[in-house]
């Protein structure tokens, strides 16, 4: 199966499981990366955590929780590797890294609330962030990337939406945030197709960190 094969060349890699948080309005955002991404070769596990992305499927007898603690995600197959409703979901649920382990990468279709932000143990995090014109989406963006900042295990953030919004967040973060961190930060809201410019800069993470692993360093260290 495709899903234990990545399993397979990720534990033969070494590598930490990849988690791509994207923080949206749009439900259209999430599965979009997951595409781009996959079109890298990457097998992607789309989690939908706001029930929007698989609502419309059979209802299961067993909630999210039950089928980690049983070991049996219901997974629906997707062009891209697999899809799993899981609202409520948290990424730091213990039994979800196993899940996680089975795939190349994870992407979460993230709830937005700041404050319950939490990431999964062990794992490589990056994010993708929509900004928008209005001064709410401005001030949600800005305050979710220094979060982020906070966060060891962030390894990068993109913002795509609003090409002027997505600039002014870019430039305040290169003005307020640690360069180490702001350095990281990238907009592709001015790319024609935003979510392929993602993926691509995404994937170049992924060999940015596969050169670290295979060194045996931390690609988190000193951040």
């Amino acid at each position: 199966m495709t899903d234990q094969a990545a399993g397979l060349r990720r534990r033969a890699a070494r590598l930490a499981t990849r988690a791509v948080m994207v923080f949206s309005a749009s439900p259209q955002s999430a599965p979009r990366l997951a595409e781009a991404l996959h079109a890298h070769g990457p097998v992607v596990l789309l989690i939908d955590t706001q029930d929007r992305q698989f609502s419309d499927s059979a209802r299961n007898l067993f909630g999210w929780r039950q089928q980690l603690e049983r070991g049996q995600a219901l997974t629906l197959p997707m062009s891209y590797g697999a899809g799993w409703r899981a609202p409520g979901a948290r990424l730091d649920e213990p039994a979800l890294a196993a899940l996680a382990r089975r795939y190349d990468l994870v992407v979460v279709d993230a709830a937005p609330d700041i404050p319950e932000l939490v990431l999964m143990p062990g794992a490589t995090h990056l994010a993708a962030i929509e900004v928008q014109a209005s001064v709410e989406s401005l001030h949600y963006a800005y305050r979710l990337v220094k979060t982020l900042a906070q966060r060891p295990a962030v390894a990068g953030v993109g913002l795509f939406g609003d090409p002027a919004a997505c600039a002014r967040v870019l430039a305040a973060s290169g003005n307020f945030l640690a360069a180490a961190f702001s350095d990281t930060v990238c907009s592709v809201a001015a790319e024609t197709d935003a979510f392929a410019a993602l993926a691509v800069r995404m994937s170049a993470e992924e060999g940015r960190l596969t050169a670290f692993y295979n060194k045996g360093a931390n690609p988190n260290h000193g951040r």
